[in-house]
């Protein structure tokens, strides 16, 4: 497993022309609406400001303040959280925009970066399990529990990565529309490397892959 810094992608999302024998699966990319709901947490932000605005448009009344004073302070602070949201929205964007996963016969890749182009290459041997979360919404995540001798830096590779777990980073399709498919073609390639005789079409399915419902976020 390595990172790729700098490299020049052939192909978008690849750090370099695919080896003889290697063939590209899938490639996709989060949906950056689904990912600044889930991994910035732009409505519990927004939810936030709006408690501090009753809070203190309440303080405001108890205290007898003008109509004035009650509209400035609660204006400055609605102010301050839409710049905190359309920041984080803005990061989301363009995080997504610069993310491509991507899945070939031999490894995931994950490439990311939105001043300095990463890619966290995955061979498909150090997969132990993957999981599918599902949401209301039709988007899912999909998260990959990788051998404990291999480690995985989390900030560099945030937010690309199942939330909560910080000793053990899991990385991770995040947000993407078309999860389901990219679990079936995840899916056949982990099936067909435990068994290299089988050409891995996407069309298998592997208990590795199980479903988990999830609310939407």
């Amino acid at each position: 497993m390595s990172h790729d810094d700098f490299a020049f992608e052939p192909r978008r999302g690849l750090p370099g022309v695919l080896p003889p024998g290697e063939r590209l699966l899938w490639q996709g990319t989060p949906n950056w609406r689904r990912l600044a709901v889930r991994s910035y947490q732009v409505r519990k932000i927004a939810a936030y400001f709006a408690l501090l605005v009753l809070w203190r448009v309440g303080t405001g009344v108890a205290a007898e303040q003008s109509l004035t004073a009650l509209a400035l302070g609660a204006g400055f602070i609605a102010v301050l959280g839409a710049a905190a949201i359309a920041t984080l929205a803005g990061l989301a964007y363009l995080n997504a925009r610069s993310a491509v996963y991507s899945i070939t016969t031999r490894r995931v890749l994950v490439s990311q970066g939105i001043a300095v182009p990463l890619t966290l290459n995955i061979p498909l041997q150090y997969i132990e399990a993957a999981g599918l979360r599902l949401f209301r919404d039709g988007t899912g995540d999909i998260a990959m529990t990788i051998g404990e001798a291999q480690r995985i830096a989390f900030l560099i590779n945030w937010p690309h990565l199942k939330p909560g777990r910080f000793t053990r980073p899991e990385p991770s399709f995040r947000a993407l529309d078309d999860a389901r498919g990219a679990a079936r073609i995840l899916s056949g390639a982990l099936a067909a490397e435990s068994m290299p005789d089988e050409s891995p079409s996407g069309d298998a399915t592997s208990a590795v892959l199980t479903p988990r419902p999830a609310a939407a976020a």
